[in-house]
């Protein structure tokens, strides 16, 4: 494959990279679970959450801004939040000479602490952790072995398909056509069209080839992905302190009694 899937990854040898991805997926999904669970109000929880997670950037040598330009990504969220104080029911509050919803400026609050959170901790995933990689560690995670198959074939021939369009691309233009308004959008139908039955076709014959190769329905694992004890407990650090951060904020305030 090209680099063109793998501009996410930063290769490197730091403990994150070493760590095998399926101890990797399940840290980040039991970390997101954790910031899910985190009441709104506990906005000390969410600072905490967010140093957690620059110390792993940190360790995985992930510089700030590479995960800044990677959370544009977010951007969809963070319009929808903010759209929410104005569109929002319940109690109005003056801000800025602008009359917010209460309620609303908390949900916005709420998506975009929590989708923050969530969308750095996967660009750290993605950073530290091949594409191929991540798919092998689904699998040992038992997801539905089809679904991840899939999405091994997607990632193995993106480029392929991509490198495709790329040959007809140029074959229109060197005749002379350069797509500029709505009439010329027939002509590109045409070719979306002529790349499918082409795809189709390859997809067949890899398939068959894939079968003359002993293909039985699943693919080998040829890497040794068993991870020890100890990479289980060192992946095990950023959700097993969110986890701890989460439980001992409840208690302090339980005791306290505050709700």
């Amino acid at each position: 494959m090209s680099a063109g899937h793998h501009q996410l990854y930063r290769a490197g040898d730091t403990p994150v990279h070493r760590l095998p991805p399926q101890c990797k997926l399940a840290a980040v999904a039991v970390f997101a679970l954790v910031v899910v669970a985190t009441p709104r109000e506990w906005f000390a929880a969410f600072g905490a959450y967010a140093l957690l997670l620059a110390g792993v950037a940190v360790t995985a040598r992930v510089p700030a801004g590479s995960v800044l330009r990677r959370m544009v990504i977010e951007i969809p969220f963070v319009l929808f939040a903010l759209a929410i104080p104005f569109i929002g029911t319940g109690e109005r509050v003056q801000v800025a000479g602008l009359s917010l919803s209460l309620p609303g400026l908390w949900a916005a609050w709420n998506i975009l602490a929590k989708a923050t959170l969530g969308v750095v901790a996967s660009i750290l995933l993605a950073a530290t952790t091949e594409p191929r990689m991540l798919l092998l560690g689904a699998r040992r995670l038992r997801l539905p072995p089809m679904l991840v198959q899939i999405a091994m074939f997607m990632l193995r021939y993106m480029d392929v398909i991509l490198e495709e369009m790329r040959r007809m691309r140029v074959a229109r233009e060197s005749r002379g056509f350069t797509a500029r308004d709505a009439r010329h959008i027939p002509v590109v139908a045409r070719s979306a069209g002529a790349l499918f039955i082409r795809s189709y076709e390859r997809g067949e014959r890899v398939h068959l080839a894939m079968l003359s190769r002993g293909y039985t329905g699943s693919m080998p694992v040829i890497q040794d992905l068993t991870p020890s004890a100890g990479q289980w407990l060192l992946a095990g650090t950023l959700p097993g302190a969110a986890l701890a951060l989460l439980l001992g904020t409840w208690g302090l305030r339980a005791m306290w009694g505050m709700s």
